[in-house]
């Protein structure tokens, strides 16, 4: 399907992993009639898996205060006159509330008016937060043909603004509703600076650092009852049994320092040196350090 990329809100703009970009089954373009012609209702499982481990993320990992985790899910089924989040767009208050400071009701305000104002939004959704980089939470959606996109929000923590999240998946094909999507990598993109815990320019594409996967439920003959918003944090446990993969982290040392004083005796070719320090040690068999410090021949300046 899609692939999931990082985001994060700089200034005046948000930046997010994009956990899909559906291309040609993308939402319904605005201001356009409804194109689904499936049954008016459809329920969906939506389970999120973390998988922002050490060994596939070595760089700057957060360990302690606080270590690395994932806030709670926060979505909603929409139709297309509705945007929770765009790809280099502007954000909401609400969502920026969500991104920056972990504060949730805003953006959960937002999105209960866009459903009573403009009748865009059908349910809103949440799942509990995850208490650690790898882990698993899930809950339930209900989609309805004229709102059978799916959007969502999981902040990365700790983090100034960073998010993953959906944005406007179509759970309808037409006069069908899909029966599973899976959404499984992030590639490397931007951030590029070099500072960024995930940038690694050796690698064509990162590591999955998180999962969403999409199940249609059968209907039954109750009432779909939407689950309560949760925003605690629950026992979620981590159902992935393939190992975490080891990216490869290359050691990254300083500048070179000036050249020290050179020192020798007096008619005889003298030494001079300089250092650098190791800014980041590598790990998962990636590239070692270099020299840490280096020597040159020159005539002394006081002789001995």
């Amino acid at each position: 399907m899609g692939a999931p990329h990082p985001v994060f809100p700089r200034g005046a703009a948000l930046w997010a992993f994009l956990l899909a970009s559906l291309g040609s089954v993308a939402g319904q373009p605005l201001g356009a009639e409804p194109m689904c012609t499936a049954q008016p209702l459809a329920r969906y499982s939506i389970t999120f898996t973390g998988k922002w481990s050490q060994a596939s993320f070595p760089k700057q990992y957060p360990l302690f205060r606080p270590p690395a985790q994932w806030s709670s899910l926060l979505g909603a089924a929409h139709s297309s006159d509705y945007s929770l989040w765009r790809k280099d767009q502007y954000v909401s208050n609400g969502l920026r509330e969500f991104a920056e400071r972990g504060e949730a009701w805003a953006l959960m305000r937002e999105m209960e008016a866009a459903g009573e104002r403009l009748q865009s939004v059908h349910g809103v959704f949440s799942a509990p937060a995850v208490p650690s980089g790898t882990g698993q939470t899930s809950s339930e959606l209900e989609a309805h043909s004229r709102h059978s996109l799916v959007s969502f929000v999981v902040r990365i923590v700790p983090s100034p603004d960073w998010f993953v999240g959906v944005d406007s998946l179509d759970l309808c094909d037409g006069g069908s509703w899909r029966e599973q999507d899976t959404v499984t990598e992030i590639t490397a993109s931007s951030p590029s600076h070099p500072a960024n815990s995930f940038y690694y320019p050796r690698l064509k594409a990162l590591p999955p650092i998180a999962k969403v996967t999409l199940v249609r439920l059968r209907q039954s003959p109750r009432a779909f009852v939407p689950p309560a918003l949760d925003l605690g944090v629950g026992g979620n446990e981590i159902v992935d049994s393939l190992p975490d993969p080891e990216t490869p982290l290359d050691c990254e040392v300083s500048l070179w320092s000036s050249w020290g004083l050179c020192a020798g005796p007096c008619g005889r070719p003298g030494a001079k040196s300089r250092t650098r320090y190791v800014r980041v040690r590598p790990a998962n068999h990636g590239a070692p350090c270099p020299p840490l410090e280096e020597e040159a021949p020159c005539d002394p300046d006081n002789c001995v």
